[in-house]
């Protein structure tokens, strides 16, 4: 991986995202000169579910899985991070410990603001903290969608519908026209769906059978988008 010792938020390519596209000038100096720097390898923790906040987090390169263990102790990812995303920014507004863990995904660039930078740069800067409610907000929707679909949705049509919303996620920029693929435990897509390793294994292995997608290991391949998105809406 190349060398991120001289990374700063005037020169990120994620400058124009909703939060860094509210900063002047002078702001982004300040966030650079207080931020640090950070690689992390494929499983590496970020944070963990229950300690501390100290910071936000800002992911520069990478995927990330957003994990919170529950009362039955098993693991639920909760939300898949792409580069130039912010994690942790909930716990850090409401003060309190982190409710999830970030889990690297592959190899991760992410950046660390320290938590009073950030708390000075959200007092100072209406535009920037207007642009956090609007975030929360999306997360809270995109957080009831995924409660009614684990509530309603038969797990054939869930596994369908998280498929295609990892091609959305993570396809755009990197399949430059190929079919998408990504590098995906079958535990990782059970805690995505909600279900048993099991369960995943054998309905893979059916979308396989019918052309919808390709496996090799733990890489899967998005064959037909199309017949998954229709799959997936069924019950809606």
């Amino acid at each position: 991986m190349q060398n991120f010792s001289n990374l700063t938020c005037q020169n990120c390519p994620h400058q124009k995202t909703p939060l860094l596209g509210c900063c002047t000038s002078d702001e982004l100096e300040q966030l650079s000169s207080q931020k640090s720097t950070h690689i992390y390898q494929k499983g590496q923790t970020i944070y963990q579910q229950g300690n501390k906040v100290l910071g936000l987090h800002c992911v520069h390169q990478g995927k990330i899985k957003l994990t919170r263990v529950g009362g039955d102790q098993r693991e639920h990812i909760v939300h898949l991070a792409k580069p130039g995303e912010v994690i942790g920014y909930r716990a850090l507004l409401a003060g309190s410990r982190y409710t999830t863990s970030a889990v690297a995904l592959d190899a991760c660039v992410v950046c660390f603001v320290p938590r009073l930078d950030f708390i000075g740069l959200l007092q100072s800067n209406k535009q920037f903290s207007n642009a956090l409610l609007h975030m929360l907000a999306n997360a809270l929707g995109q957080a009831e969608d995924q409660l009614l679909h684990l509530a309603h949705k038969p797990v054939r049509e869930r596994l369908a519908g998280a498929l295609v919303a990892l091609q959305q996620t993570y396809g755009n920029a990197e399949t430059g026209g190929e079919h998408f693929s990504i590098a995906l435990t079958r535990e990782d897509v059970a805690a995505l769906v909600g279900t048993a390793k099991e369960t995943v294994s054998r309905l893979l292995s059916e979308f396989k059978e019918l052309g919808l997608i390709a496996t090799r290991g733990s890489l899967i391949t998005v064959l037909n988008p199309e017949r998954l998105a229709a799959i997936a809406s069924q019950y809606d």
